[in-house]
């Protein structure tokens, strides 16, 4: 699977027609929501009582109607994509909160099924065929969407960003790109002095895209709370500064993407670490340095492109990774600010070095490990998590 974005050139009240389809996406899933709140304990509520809810929305309501039913019924998969995900984490005695369903308040997309669009014959207009008025819209971009049949679009999505409008479209198909064999392996610790240091040695550094827009992004922030309340002022102040979040975010997602793939292309087995970044945001002194470096998001394309290129990508437990010697074995145990390793038996290496050597011992030692490719997303440009839930269900 897929999925090729494109902006959107359109007019005001075109615009205008997708917000409120977006606004209706919003008000079905939060009542959708609020319908399996007020539900008895002994009633069954799953995903095909809430397509059943939302069938019965279009009869009570107007502007529901408008929008096309598929729609409809992906606004009400998006709701049971919360309840499902609050199931599974209390099934799983999951510690601290266990996500439960809120209502939204900033829903920015509509997603289209297999109905409610019909693609121009060059591919390069769309309309949207329900009653909300968006009608034809030009794409805009450098992807190759008439070279795949229409049949294999599952979804249609309309996203609203700081900068513009964008129009998605999910393909169910494989991607494969097998890359001639190179013999290498290579381990990689991730870190915050440097982005991540590898098996042999190398350091890449570390970019710090949000710690360099730091200064503008605070800039643009106090000139939000200038402005008056609910004045034209201060949206335009929102977007500057919306703006500026959205550059860091493809910033990094650019970066993670580029890197990934040369460490792929390079290596035919990739050992990592199996980081719970979310305890480890749990430190307020290193959040933010470990937001910005975006390990999870290497990961994801690290996985993504050992799939694609018939690689291996493998993860390993983090456990002593830098306390133990590289050589000999033993744990050298060390805080954060000493960075070089230094063992009696006479290694002496940096640290992230050292750590770097044992993910890499560890993923050629483990047994019983299922050594086959990790399966990643498939996507020419990361897509949310919601739709992708949807697409499998």
């Amino acid at each position: 699977m897929i999925v090729i974005e494109y902006k959107i050139k359109a007019k005001p009240h075109q615009y205008k027609a997708i917000d409120e389809a977006i606004k209706t996406v919003q008000f079905i899933r939060n009542k959708s929501i609020r319908y399996w709140m007020d539900a008895p304990k002994d009633t069954k509520i799953n995903r095909f009582a809430l397509n059943k809810y939302s069938t019965e929305l279009r009869s009570q309501f107007d502007f529901v109607k408008d929008l096309n039913s598929m729609a409809v019924q992906a606004a009400a998969e998006r709701a049971w994509s919360a309840i499902s995900r609050f199931y599974e984490n209390c099934k799983k005695k999951v510690s601290g909160k266990k996500g439960f369903p809120r209502f939204q308040k900033d829903c920015r997309s509509v997603e289209y099924k297999t109905s409610g669009w019909s693609l121009h014959p060059t591919k390069r207009r769309i309309t949207i065929t329900d009653k909300k008025g968006i009608g034809e819209l030009k794409l805009l971009g450098k992807w190759d969407i008439h070279t795949y049949n229409v049949k294999d679009i599952k979804r249609i999505r309309l996203i609203r960003r700081a900068d513009g409008y964008y129009c998605q479209f999910c393909l169910n198909i494989t991607v494969t790109d097998v890359q001639p064999k190179t013999g290498k392996e290579i381990g990689l610790d991730v870190g915050i002095e440097s982005f991540y240091t590898d098996s042999n040695g190398y350091q890449e550094p570390n970019p710090k895209f949000l710690r360099k827009a730091e200064t503008s992004i605070k800039k643009s922030q106090r000139q939000i709370y200038k402005k008056v309340k609910g004045s034209s002022g201060r949206r335009k102040a929102r977007k500057v500064y919306a703006k500026k979040h959205l550059k860091v975010s493809r910033q990094r997602n650019e970066h993670a993407k580029k890197l990934a793939r040369n460490v792929c292309t390079s290596n035919d087995v990739v050992a990592y670490e199996d980081l719970s970044v979310k305890n480890l945001v749990k430190n307020h002194c290193l959040a933010k340095s470990i937001s910005d470096a975006s390990w999870y998001l290497f990961r994801q394309w690290i996985e993504y492109f050992a799939a694609k290129f018939d690689k291996l990508a493998i993860p390993v437990p983090p456990h002593y990774t830098s306390q133990k010697c590289s050589n000999c074995g033993v744990i050298v145990k060390k805080s954060l600010s000493t960075r070089t390793h230094v063992c009696t038996c006479g290694c002496e290496l940096h640290r992230d070095t050292n750590a770097a050597i044992n993910i890499l011992n560890l993923a050629k030692n483990r047994e019983g490990h299922s050594r086959i490719n990790a399966t990643g997303v498939g996507v020419s440009t990361l897509l949310g998590e919601n739709l992708v839930e949807q697409i499998l269900t």
